[in-house]
């Protein structure tokens, strides 16, 4: 009887063993699985958060630059360039069916404090704005989501880029975009 006893002790500890072993490899699968498909859900709505997109209050391209340069100026930022995007491709064989621009604005500055510990991020410079009609024929400007992207590079450029630009960005929008 005592034999028997020890015996079935025996068996419940290695059952015992068993079942923690089979609930940590539970564990790791599942949280092998979690980290897969938040990794996989970040890679398929990454392009949709690193760009915002608004409606203009204007009904053409070309008004919705004329007051966005407006707006960028009394932003107290310049406006370089209202590159037409539709000439210049135009000059390669390539024709859009809708005009398209591209608005670049430059506060001296922000581009300064960036450019000064991270010369790196100087091919996102100058900002620039995307003006086009959509195939709802609506007008939309479309920019790249500075207070997301500033914080993902993190340090000064989180500060400057994901602090002020994006602020000032978004009060220059403000009179150009429907709410």
């Amino acid at each position: 009887m005592e034999q028997v006893t020890k015996n079935m002790e025996r068996e419940n500890q290695q059952m015992s063993g068993k079942g923690k072993l089979s609930s940590l490899l539970l564990f790791i699968g599942g949280l092998v699985i979690g980290v897969l498909l938040s990794a996989i859900t970040g890679w398929v709505m990454m392009p949709k958060l690193m760009l915002t997109t608004h409606q203009s209050r204007y009904d053409s391209v070309e008004e919705t630059c004329k007051q966005l340069k407006i707006a960028i100026k009394n932003g107290g930022w310049q406006c370089p360039a209202v590159r037409n995007m539709n000439k210049a491709m135009l000059k390669h064989g390539v024709t859009f069916a809708e005009p398209v621009r591209i608005v670049e604005l430059c506060n001296a500055q922000y581009a300064k404090a960036v450019l000064a510990t991270n010369p790196e991020v100087s091919t996102l410079m100058p900002c620039a704005w995307g003006v086009y009609k959509g195939k709802d024929g609506k007008v939309y400007i479309t920019g790249m989501n500075m207070g997301l992207m500033g914080k993902m590079f993190g340090g000064n450029i989180a500060k400057v880029m994901g602090g002020a630009v994006a602020a000032e960005e978004q009060q220059m929008l403000k009179s150009v975009i429907r709410e």
